[in-house]
């Protein structure tokens, strides 16, 4: 049935606003999306490389185990095939040696412990330290004692070696928080290791798009909305907000055009938000929004004209018949290196992006193998030219994987994302306002605002489906979207003092 009376308007097609489209419109609610750009999605995007002909996506963006609301977006929505789950994970420090991490039998928080002891970068006095470390990190609290303190300055008064600093701590924290460690607050240090790696076993688990992030949110998306009345509208950027006693009516878009609207969500990246709200929400604590810093994270696309990502220790068939074909990895994790994820993009990719049919042949482009290197909290290389850090980044490929020695370089090109995320830095979730903001029917939706979770795709849904709630409370329909946590094993509640959570729901 057609979602009856005056619509929710959503300023902002990324993945918040999309997300508390999602919600509302799964409700019945009416809703119309405001995009400004041509497309959806907002940061996570994709684009084509005229030289290759190659969509290519502006960052990487993987999803955990533990992003319970982003994995139910893409369940309601039909995307959850296009996806593919990565149970092991390869990371390769300075002795080139492969190292596989995955699950073992034992329950959380102890399902990972073997792959860890076998890890060739690691020292046994490393390992010892990490074992203490996520201990009193799993059992602290936030408190007014460290709450200003910065995740280096943590690990220093818990005494972790400088060596398992930059090859445990730093490889995972900087991957996932796009920050240096100096500028990371302990919660969010927490949240990573708790959520991911101690809570549940399924926490890990990397979730990995094999189609551009444009036809990830793109015919699929716009068919489900469609057909459950809401509206689209793209580059139909909004100007301000329209007030008639105290509250938003509708929307002015730059074109001049107003649109009514019973309720509104803005969903726009923080630091645009304040100027779409009327003058008074600037003396509200709404304002501190502005005090929010971002982080960029750089992607360099390389395309050989063969196959590089034969490490040494996969090069030769256990049988050692001369037939047998080397495996080439699907991405990997390099430890101690400018270059930190590399994603085999003719692996992972392997599906047709016009018609999204299943297929087990990879997608490559006609101009080479494509990989595409992430180098997140970018800006130790903001001073270098875009050849001197596709050099440096080749230079450690060839290091690791010989084959790129004699590979021929086809094309390669830097991508920076300058706001990426916001900065997790200490003191920057006092900036965070909640959903609701100082107009009674006008919610704030975006991974900036207060959800419990950093700068990330389950942040951002988690923002929409809070926003979404909110709305509907307003309404006279109260429900709950947002879902749970994963639930924490009962072991990992023993040993590490973590809470009871509710299960998910089947």
């Amino acid at each position: 049935m057609p979602p009856r009376g005056p619509r929710t308007v959503i300023v902002g097609g990324g993945l918040a606003g999309l997300a508390a489209a999602v919600a509302l419109a799964e409700r019945g609610v009416g809703v119309t999306v405001l995009e400004s750009r041509p497309r959806l999605g907002g940061r996570a995007s994709s684009f084509v490389d005229k030289a290759t002909g190659t969509q290519i996506d502006n960052c990487q963006h993987v999803s955990l185990g533990c992003c319970t609301n982003f994995q139910h977006f893409c369940r309601t929505l039909g995307l959850s095939d296009l996806f593919r789950t990565e149970r092991e994970l390869y990371f390769i420090g300075r002795d080139s040696v492969v190292n596989r991490l995955a699950a073992g039998a034992l329950p959380a928080p102890l399902h990972l412990a073997a792959a860890f002891a076998r890890t060739s970068y690691l020292s046994v006095r490393d390992l010892l330290a990490i074992g203490r470390g996520m201990r009193a990190l799993a059992s602290a609290r936030r408190s007014k004692t460290h709450a200003d303190d910065d995740f280096a300055t943590w690990l220093e008064r818990h005494r972790q070696p400088q060596s398992a600093v930059e090859r445990f701590w730093t490889p995972v924290l900087v991957s996932s928080l796009s920050e240096t460690l100096d500028r990371i607050d302990v919660a969010s240090a927490r949240k990573v290791f708790v959520d991911g790696f101690l809570a549940n076993r399924d926490g890990w688990q990397v979730q990995i798009p094999t189609v551009p992030l444009d036809a990830l949110y793109g015919a699929r998306l716009t068919s489900w909305l469609a057909a459950r009345g809401a509206s689209v509208r793209l580059q139909a950027g909004v100007d301000r907000l329209v007030m008639e006693g105290g509250r938003a009516v509708g929307v002015v878009l730059r074109t001049g055009e107003t649109v009514a609207a019973e309720q509104v969500i803005v969903a726009v990246p923080h630091w645009l938000v304040v100027d779409l709200l009327p003058p008074e929400c600037r003396n509200h604590d709404l304002a501190k929004v502005s005090e929010l810093e971002s982080a960029p994270i750089s992607s360099v696309h390389l395309w050989f004209d063969r196959p590089i990502l034969f490490p040494p220790t996969l090069n030769r068939s256990k049988s050692g018949d001369a037939e047998s074909r080397p495996v080439e990895l699907p991405h990997a994790v390099l430890i101690d290196r400018l270059s930190q994820w590399i994603f085999n993009r003719d692996t992972l990719h392997t599906r047709d992006t016009a018609t999204l049919q299943n297929s087990q042949e990879p997608q490559k482009s006609e101009q080479g193998h494509n990989y595409q290197v992430i180098i997140s909290a970018s800006r130790n290389i903001a001073s270098n030219t875009q050849q001197e850090v596709i050099d440096q980044v080749v230079r450690e490929l060839a290091d690791v994987f010989p084959q790129t020695d004699q590979a021929v370089l086809l094309h390669a090109r830097l991508v920076t994302e300058h706001r990426a995320v916001f900065s997790v830095r200490p003191g920057a979730d006092a900036c965070r306002p909640s959903q609701q903001s100082p107009i009674p029917n006008v919610q704030l939706a975006g991974d900036w605002t207060r959800t419990g979770w950093p700068s990330t795709m389950e942040g951002a849904v988690r923002s929409g489906f809070l926003a979404a709630q909110n709305v509907l409370g307003l309404l006279g329909r109260p429900e709950t979207v947002l879902q749970p946590d994963l639930p924490v094993a009962p072991l990992a509640r023993l040993l590490m003092g973590l809470e009871k959570r509710a299960r998910i729901k089947p």
